[in-house]
């Protein structure tokens, strides 16, 4: 994790307001989702610690999300890669912590989550930055995603909003192209009569 000095003042006040929006019951219904959808994540128990702190050490190192991700999508993760390997200094493993977070968040966004629902890596790496909130968020996001197309339980999440599909005839259709929009104008009835831009040219024989 980066060391920072701790916020103070307007930061910190700031800070704590993030932080006070944590909801423990979101994050525990998350956490049971993950465990339903993958019961072989060893991280998170049949009871999870659903705290504040609870939570941030079940997530942080964003392998939990990983190993998600790669129950959804099967083939996205490539566990031989670096980012999964055990590192020998402290900075190397800060990195690769941001890395898998990076990835998952890359990745869920590929599954379908719209980018206003995921997160920035300080929101779950940084001590002084945490927003967990919007981590579960973005849990819940991938979750109603899933269970759209029939991964997990059917009913644990509020089901997807659907947009009203319409269907046109081809009368309909090609009535719509010979009509001209109000805001293209008219020409109807339209003449230069009593036009006089700029001074009058005058023609002597």
């Amino acid at each position: 994790m980066a060391h920072r000095a701790a916020k103070s003042g307007l930061a910190a006040e700031a800070q704590r307001k993030i932080e006070g929006k944590y909801d423990a019951e979101e994050a525990r219904k998350c956490l049971v989702w993950i465990k339903t959808v993958c019961p072989e994540i060893e991280e998170i128990a049949s009871d999870p610690d659903a705290s504040h702190d609870g939570f941030w050490n079940t997530m942080k190192d964003g392998m939990v999300l990983c190993k998600l991700t790669d129950k959804l999508m099967p083939g996205k993760i490539n566990w031989n890669d670096k980012t999964f390997q055990v590192p020998k200094i402290e900075a190397m493993r800060v990195m690769r912590e941001r890395e898998r977070i990076a990835m998952f968040t890359k990745l869920s966004q590929q599954f379908g989550v719209p980018e206003v629902y995921s997160f920035p890596t300080e929101s779950l790496t940084d001590k002084v930055a945490l927003n967990l909130a919007q981590v579960c968020v973005c849990i819940r996001a991938l979750g109603i995603e899933a269970q759209d197309r029939g991964v997990g339980p059917s009913d644990y999440w509020p089901k997807k909003s659907q947009g009203q599909k319409r269907e046109w005839t081809d009368e309909q259709l090609r009535a719509g192209q010979a009509t001209i929009g109000l805001q293209m104008g008219s020409n109807k009835g339209a003449s230069q009569a009593g036009m006089n831009i700029g001074k009058s040219r005058h023609i002597i024989d």
